[in-house]
């Protein structure tokens, strides 16, 4: 099975927010059998973009550095907009970003951030492109100190995915104290728009935690 959306060799996936899409029952009475045939959990079903997306990528433990780094910045952008609108424009910012090669974005000057702000394809906002330019920077700190971005961001949960065993998704938290850990730790180190809700939808998206429902199929694809 396909686990990831594969773009110049990398493979990627990306965080929802706990204020998670609802259900669509127009949609919902549209899809297949085949699309049925499976329990997800309730919050992919609006769209057939969600459910491609949690069943290939969310909550799969990821270790790829430049997938990483995506993570954080487009769990950045999204702050104050739905999921959606960030989905619809991965291309755009792997594109406007250099494919997230740290060194390269990390190097971004004035000119750049003023390209980016003409950008109609990402979303064109000062504090936020700025802060994926220092989040770059901060994660090559990062990688100075502890080898890999992926060795410092584990270590938050020992190396292992935390595997949840929710019923429902009203019992899912939008943050935890490892979240709220993550989220002083980066700040210190000089990264942006990573507060502790932030923190943990980006935790859920690199499968860092276990957050399909016990009902989804996923849920026991990944454990």
């Amino acid at each position: 099975m396909v686990l990831f959306e594969a773009i110049d060799g990398l493979s990627y996936c990306h965080a929802i927010q706990p204020c998670l899409p609802r259900p669509d029952s127009r949609y919902h009475r549209r899809m297949t059998k085949t699309d049925t045939a499976k329990p997800r959990c309730p919050w992919c079903l609006g769209s057939a973009a969600y459910i491609r997306y949690h069943d290939r990528e969310w909550g799969h433990p990821v270790h790829d550095e430049r997938a990483l780094l995506e993570f954080l910045i487009l769990e950045g952008a999204q702050a104050g907009l739905s999921w959606s609108t960030i989905l619809a424009k991965r291309g755009n910012y792997r594109r406007a970003f250099s494919g997230y090669v740290p060194a390269k974005l990390a190097r971004f000057g004035a000119r750049d951030v003023k390209r980016l702000l003409a950008d109609a394809g990402i979303v064109r906002n000062r504090l936020k492109i700025q802060g994926a330019i220092k989040n770059a920077q901060s994660f090559i700190g990062i990688r100075e100190e502890f080898g890999t971005f992926d060795k410092y961001i584990w270590s938050f949960v020992d190396g292992e995915p935390i595997r949840n065993r929710w019923k429902t998704l009203q019992q899912v938290p939008a943050n935890t104290t490892i979240s709220e850990a993550m989220s002083k730790d980066l700040r210190k180190r000089g990264f942006t728009f990573v507060g502790s809700t932030i923190c943990y939808a980006f935790m859920q998206a690199v499968g860092m935690v276990n957050d399909h429902t016990v009902n989804c199929f996923r849920h026991g694809e990944i454990n």
